[in-house]
């Protein structure tokens, strides 16, 4: 079974998208009609003076995620350090240094940096769902499920299938089951073609015994996204345990075909 994917990666491009919108919404900052001007020119000048700073911010994020997205780390972490200077309250260029530090293979200085996220930003679900998920790929899967349960019932959190979905995979990394089933089937509920929920919950069933239904979530999943080859791997023992040993040869040429750097890896059935 594939590990969670790592949520603070993913969430950087709705990151990014988040501040470009935010940065092409009223670039001139907040207008007071004419008639209030001569009573509150104070309150104008100072509201202007936040809005470009929040503008900067989110200027230097967007660059920053473009920056991390084509490998350019060094240039990210310049610009993901700018954004922090300017407001250092705001946990967004946080996850984003997290994510560079963790592209390095610095998990633990990724650790720290989400960790001082949550710290800032205790009742937001993309914030908790991030860590939940680096405590989870990082050995503490168990404990990490109380973390992803604080994200699914945070307030206002508008993506919590993301959390249902690591959550549920995480539970089947931690042996549980149970839990991971309820996870993923929530999950499943609200994006029908989560790949990483349709791919747990196919390991989840092969594991169980459940070959048909094990079929079909794999089938569910190959459309929903590109294959990995664990997915194809996964597809050709289900076959093999329904008894098709021609449906499971076809998952294994494929797997030949497209990861030809595995092709010594491709005979467990």
């Amino acid at each position: 079974m594939q590990r969670p994917d790592r949520a603070w990666i993913l969430a950087l491009a709705a990151l990014c998208a988040l501040a470009l919108a935010a940065c092409n919404s009223g670039s001139k900052g907040v207008k007071l009609p004419k008639a209030q001007l001569a009573v509150a020119p104070t309150y104008v000048a100072q509201d202007d003076g936040r809005i470009r700073k929040l503008h900067q911010y989110q200027s230097q994020l967007t660059l920053a995620g473009s920056d991390f997205g084509t490998g350019k780390l060094d240039s990210a972490e310049k610009r993901a350090r700018a954004a922090l200077k300017l407001m250092p309250d705001r946990p967004d260029a946080l996850l984003l240094l997290a994510a560079i530090a963790d592209r390095r293979g610095e998990g633990p200085r990724a650790g720290e940096l989400l960790q001082r996220a949550v710290a800032q930003a205790p009742e937001r679900g993309d914030v908790l769902n991030n860590y939940a998920a680096w405590m989870c790929d990082h050995g503490n899967a168990e404990a990490s499920l109380g973390m992803f349960e604080r994200a699914i019932a945070a307030p206002g959190y508008s993506s919590p299938g993301v959390a249902l979905s690591n959550a549920g995979a995480c539970a089947l990394r931690a042996k549980q089951p149970v839990p991971a089933e309820r996870y993923l089937r929530a999950a499943l509920a609200q994006d029908p073609r989560d790949a990483q929920a349709l791919d747990a919950m196919a390991q989840l069933s092969f594991d169980n015994g459940r070959y048909m239904e094990a079929r079909a979530f794999s089938e569910r999943r190959l459309a929903a996204a590109p294959p990995t080859r664990s997915v194809l791997q996964l597809a050709s023992q289900i076959e093999t345990r329904l008894g098709d040993q021609r449906a499971a040869e076809r998952y294994q040429q494929r797997i030949r075909q497209e990861f030809p750097q595995d092709a010594d890896l491709n005979s467990k059935g």
